[in-house]
């Protein structure tokens, strides 16, 4: 997700290779500044920036270490905005949030998105609103995205008045108890006063415990600039980029807290309702320096995978048992985990890997379906027992499945392969087996220079 930033700052630190080489450190400065500015961040915040690492690395004495160190350390203070983290519940439920953006920045969207994560990360009881009563599909894509995702909605077509909708909306919530309510407000393709005017009014009503701003990468530091102008007219507590995988620069993510004064909290980065990402400063540092986030990663893992499962899985896969069943209610898991190049590049190692999937949808490649199509195709025996797949039920199954059965043969082989593979890592040395296998494959190891 932030291959380009992380480019940027992996090339600096190579030009350092000697302690007290003060012609080494102004070219890693200079090839920074000229990488940042290239990635679209602010020249504000990459002026800020390339003054605070040369400071703080002469402060500790020039090296590659205490370069990093001041990198990393500027990093955090820049993107680290006074206010809340996250998602923060307030004390007493609902916790109500106001979704605001501009039309056109996937405000709508975002906030399937965010009920997606308060659903499935937070098991929370979950209320979306439908008060964008400007633009006339807003109603039914809300609509549409509720039922996709199987969170209520609260929607009434007997008015025109976004207030009377958020009043009625807020009485339901406290009725039924819902722990979130998130409202979906008007947009416009510009600022204007009727906009705010009619955000005033929702927000008296509403009376919110935040109001996120929504704004769109792809329209780079304009975004700043809009999050900025809401904050003085609406007041904002936090900003949500949206569209981030389809910005190929990357770099307003890294100055727009800065630039605001407002924490940026999370990131949406896909078309699919878990593409939505936390941002947190500490965690997003290690990223952007190739660190991975172990962390983020063991939090998306345990609300998908149930610990007990994973053990007797684990016991099945050493036994030599992983079946069919097995593997797809692992790809399940995965799925519900998000986007497979945001996981990949959460490990420490695993950004080249990631880097090479671009934009590759695992869940929906031909290969998958025709797996799904495949398992779906065998009877619960078979699921259960790979070993019973002789010639004639593996005709019936490349019937079922609409394919060749030289295709099925081929998956099977594959899955073998894959129990095999699976079994020998789940064992004592399995992960060191496995990152030396990445290494070989062209998966990385850390980037030069990021070693401690």
């Amino acid at each position: 997700m932030f291959d380009v930033l992380t480019d940027s700052f992996t090339n600096a630190i190579k030009k350092i290779r000697f302690k007290d080489d003060q012609k080494a450190l102004s070219k890693a400065l200079g090839e920074l500044k000229k990488s940042l500015l290239k990635a679209d961040v602010h020249h504000k915040v990459v002026r800020e920036l390339i003054k605070e690492v040369e400071i703080e690395t002469k402060k500790a004495g020039i090296g590659k270490e205490q370069f990093l160190d001041a990198l990393r350390k500027t990093l955090y203070k820049l993107l680290d905005a006074k206010g809340n983290k996250g998602f923060v519940f307030a004390s007493k439920p609902p916790t109500v949030i106001l979704m605001t953006g501009l039309q056109g920045s996937g405000k709508t969207t975002t906030t399937a998105k965010l009920a997606t994560y308060l659903k499935e990360q937070k098991k929370k009881k979950v209320l979306m609103v439908a008060a964008d009563l400007q633009r006339l599909a807003a109603i039914e894509q809300l609509r549409q995205l509720s039922n996709q995702i199987e969170v209520d909605l609260f929607e009434d077509e007997n008015t025109k008045n976004p207030v009377d909708v958020v009043r009625s909306a807020l009485k339901l919530a406290d009725e039924k108890l819902y722990d979130v309510v998130l409202i979906d407000t008007a947009g416009r393709l510009a600022i204007d006063e009727e906009l705010m005017d009619e955000l005033k009014a929702v927000k008296d009503v509403a009376n919110p415990d935040e109001i996120f701003y929504v704004a769109d990468s792809l329209t780079g530091q304009d975004a700043v600039r809009t999050a900025t102008t809401f904050k003085e007219k609406i007041g904002i507590d936090g900003v949500i980029l949206s569209k981030y995988d389809g910005d190929s620069k990357g770099g307003v993510a890294l100055g727009i807290a800065y630039l605001v004064g407002v924490p940026l909290r999370f990131i949406g980065f896909g078309e699919k309702p878990q593409d939505l990402e936390v941002f947190l400063p500490e965690r997003i540092v290690n990223r952007l320096m190739g660190l991975g986030d172990i962390e983020g990663l063991a939090e998306k893992a345990s609300n998908v995978i149930d610990e007990k499962k994973a053990k007797e899985l684990n016991k099945k896969i050493k036994k030599g048992k992983f079946n069919f069943n097995d593997f797809l209610e692992q790809m399940e898991a995965m799925r519900k985990m998000g986007n497979m190049k945001s996981l990949l590049s959460m490990i420490p190692g695993m950004g080249n890997m990631a880097k090479a999937l671009k934009d590759v949808d695992l869940e929906n490649s031909k290969e998958l379906k025709h797996l799904r199509a495949i398992i779906n195709s065998m009877t619960p025996k078979e699921r259960e027992d790979p070993d019973l797949l002789n010639n004639s039920r593996k005709a019936r199954i490349a019937k079922g499945a609409g394919l060749d059965v030289i295709e099925v043969n081929r998956m099977i082989k594959q899955f073998k392969n894959a129990a095999k593979m699976a079994k020998k890592f789940s064992g004592k040395g399995g992960m060191k087996d496995l990152q030396a296998m990445m290494s070989k494959m062209g998966g990385g190891g850390m980037p030069p220079g990021l070693m401690r």
